[in-house]
């Protein structure tokens, strides 16, 4: 492991607005801050909104500015990248914000049921091989785990580059009947990038620069609690995703 990754990390432990529990402290437990997250963290009572894969939390620290009303929680399982949000936050003094380094999977342990008033999903990894669509972040079990945390009415944004990210996501919310208020193959192109949809994470500049188009799905979960996994007839095409573009590594 490279010296600035381990000076990334050390550093990760000083700022107050970073959370990094043991494994054994979430590992079919809860959290102490879960249900507590505004009294005993934040000292507020405004509505969390949660980004799931932060990355280096440009979308966090973007929409924690942009909504001071509002408390901002980034969650990712990469602490080097991670460092970058929290650092920020912590330079600008910003009360309304936190990470989590976690995995996705271990979500429930730090979120009570109505907790979360929204949930960003920014360019996560796609998961284009078949076998790995149950890990794709609006899978069924990633969606009933969100509707024990959100709040009725609350609502998930899943912004992307990924043209089969997004149509199996579409498939996912016609499936279970789920209530979508915005369904957008081309943000940019369509001039429904605002101020918030205009926030270019690292990956999303990458992604641009390589002339693909950015998605954008706004929706809720309605009244369901139980999502039951099924399979979509897109899997099976061969040309998948741009695949072309995504033969470099991330950063």
């Amino acid at each position: 492991m490279g010296k600035d990754k381990l000076r990334r990390f050390a550093e990760n432990l000083t700022f107050s607005c970073f959370i990094q529990p043991e494994f054994d402290e979430i590992f079919h437990r809860d959290h102490p801050l879960k249900g507590h997250w505004r009294r005993d963290f934040f000292h507020n009572d405004r509505p969390i909104v949660l980004e799931l894969g932060c990355g280096k939390g440009e979308y966090t620290v973007a929409l924690a500015e942009r909504h001071p009303d509002q408390n901002f929680i980034g969650i990712d399982i990469k602490g080097a990248r991670m460092w970058r949000g929290a650092k920020t936050a912590t330079e600008r003094g910003m009360k309304n914000v936190g990470f989590v380094r976690t995995r996705i999977e271990f979500i429930e342990s730090f979120f009570a049921p109505n907790e979360v008033d929204e949930i960003w999903i920014t360019f996560p990894d796609p998961q284009l091989r078949t076998r790995r669509a149950k890990k794709r972040l609006t899978a069924p079990q990633f969606l009933a785990a969100y509707a024990r945390m959100l709040r009725p009415g609350g609502v998930i944004h899943l912004k992307t580059d990924s043209k089969h990210l997004y149509h199996y996501t579409q498939a996912v919310i016609e499936h279970f009947g789920l209530p979508c208020t915005v369904a957008n193959e081309d943000i940019y192109g369509t001039g429904l990038a605002d101020e918030v949809l205009s926030v270019k994470t690292a990956y999303e500049q990458k992604f641009l620069a390589c002339g693909l188009p950015i998605t954008y799905t706004c929706f809720g979960l309605g009244d369901r609690t139980e999502f039951a996994p099924f399979d979509w007839d897109g899997d099976d095409t061969v040309e998948k995703d741009n695949e072309a573009e995504r033969t470099q590594p991330r950063p």
